[in-house]
C-alpha cells in the first residue's frame, strides 16, 4: 500500500479496478482545513485522462508492472508473436493491445512488453527506429510549396513525410513518439 505522500509522476496504481498512471499531482495545504492532493491520472489501458482530489494520507494499492525485453517475430493479422531472448518462449499478443505501435515494429526488432498479473497490458517500442522506404514518389525539382517534403511508405506500412531527396530503398530514422522523420541513415 502507498499513500498520497508517495505519489510521483509515472507511478501506476490500482483504482476502481483500473490501472491508473499518475500524470501530474499537486499537494495543497490550505490555510484552513486539512491538506489534500490534486491528481491527474491516465488510464493505463484506455488512455483516458481523469482528475481526482484526495485527502492527504489516503492509501492506494500500487500496481505491479513488470517490463521485459522480447523480440518481435511476426504478425498474422489478429495477433503479434514475440519471443523471450533467454528462454525462447513464444507469446501471442492481440492486435488491440499492440495498437498503433505496430507501425514501428519490424520483424526481429526488440520491444518491451509490460505485464500485470501475468498478462501483457501494453507494448513499448524504442523512441527511434530505423526503417526502409518501400514506396515514394520522386521529388519534383523546384517544388517548394509542399515544404520540401513528400509522403513515403515504410517497410512496416507507416506513412510519413520525408525530404524530397530521399528515394525508395533509403533507410531513415523515425521518432516513434511523433512519427516524424529524423535523419537518413
Amino acid at each position: 500500500m502507498i499513500s498520497t505522500a508517495d505519489f510521483r509522476n509515472g507511478l501506476v496504481v490500482e483504482m476502481d479496478g483500473d490501472l491508473m498512471e499518475i500524470v501530474e499531482f499537486q499537494h495543497v495545504k490550505p490555510g484552513k482545513g486539512g491538506a489534500f492532493v490534486r491528481t491527474k491520472f491516465k488510464n493505463f489501458l484506455t488512455g483516458r485522462v481523469l482528475e481526482k482530489t484526495f485527502r492527504s494520507g489516503e492509501k492506494f494499492e500500487e500496481a505491479r508492472i513488470e517490463e521485459q525485453r522480447w523480440q518481435f517475430l511476426y504478425s498474422d493479422g489478429n495477433q503479434f508473436h514475440f519471443m523471450d531472448h533467454d528462454t525462447y518462449e513464444q507469446l501471442a499478443v492481440n492486435a488491440d493491445i499492440v495498437g498503433d505501435k505496430a507501425l514501428w515494429m519490424k520483424e526481429n526488432s526488440d520491444v518491451s512488453l509490460m505485464f500485470h498479473d501475468g498478462k501483457v497490458i501494453t507494448v513499448e517500442v524504442p523512441s527511434h527506429v530505423v526503417l526502409t522506404i518501400t514506396k515514394s514518389d520522386p521529388g519534383v525539382q523546384g517544388d517548394r510549396t509542399s515544404g520540401a517534403k513528400k509522403p513515403a511508405t515504410l517497410e512496416t506500412g507507416a506513412l510519413i513525410q520525408v525530404p524530397l531527396f530521399l528515394n525508395e530503398g533509403d533507410q531513415v530514422k523515425v521518432d516513434t513518439r511523433t512519427g516524424d522523420y529524423v535523419e537518413r541513415m
